[in-house]
């Protein structure tokens, strides 16, 4: 990469905040949740499930202040789909990266995530986070079903729809942990998400300015 490299202020106090916040709770779930399926036992089968409830409602309240956020500032834009230079991008992260080409979608003010994140964050936020909260809220509700009328429910179905969730969730955990090391340096996005500064090209910020020009 033989551009030069500037700082721009990308990530709000916010969303830095909301960022580790979740992967905090995220982590303390996924090892509780393991726990009281028996996989280890670290803090005991019933403190594992307070622990694990107590944090699991703290996300879901959480959760709801980071879509009223996006939604009264705008920021939803951010992950609006788009197909355009999505395959640019998906052979970047398969052949490009690897021949030390740039990112043909790099990262811009009004424009945080490329077509493939877009299209990744917004199924994680807005299928597989909701199912997961949907399915521990009624696992955490089961003796109040039958006056729900949610009889065609078994405990069975949810507990085994809320633990392949989970592993859904761990793996894009995985896939995100390794996607941070991508950068120019391999803790540049971390270090962007902890002080809000990214490390852009500095053609693309110029390219930028002159198209706004125009």
């Amino acid at each position: 990469m033989s551009e030069k490299m500037i700082k721009i202020y990308l990530y709000t106090r916010y969303e830095r905040f909301w960022h580790w916040l979740q992967m905090i709770l995220i982590a303390i779930l996924l090892v509780t949740g393991l726990e009281i399926h028996g996989t280890f036992s670290l803090l005991g089968y019933e403190e594992a499930v307070n622990v694990h409830n107590f944090v699991g409602i703290t996300w879901l309240i959480a959760f709801a202040f980071f879509v009223f956020w996006i939604f009264t500032t705008g920021e939803w834009k951010q992950y609006v789909p788009t197909t355009k230079k999505l395959f640019s991008v998906a052979r970047y992260y398969g052949y490009g990266i690897f021949k030390g080409e740039s990112h043909p979608v790099p990262k811009r003010k009004n424009a945080k995530h490329n077509p493939l994140q877009r299209l990744t964050y917004l199924g994680v936020a807005a299928i597989l986070l909701p199912a997961q909260m949907i399915t521990g809220v009624l696992y955490w509700t089961y003796n109040s079903w039958a006056e729900w009328g949610l009889n065609a429910l078994t405990l069975g179905m949810i507990a085994f729809a809320h633990m392949g969730i989970a592993f859904s969730v761990l793996i894009f955990l995985v896939i995100h942990v390794y996607m941070t090391t991508t950068g120019h340096t391999i803790f540049a996005h971390i270090r962007g998400m902890i002080t809000g500064w990214e490390d852009i090209e500095e053609g693309t910020i110029v390219a930028e300015w002159e198209q706004k020009a125009k």
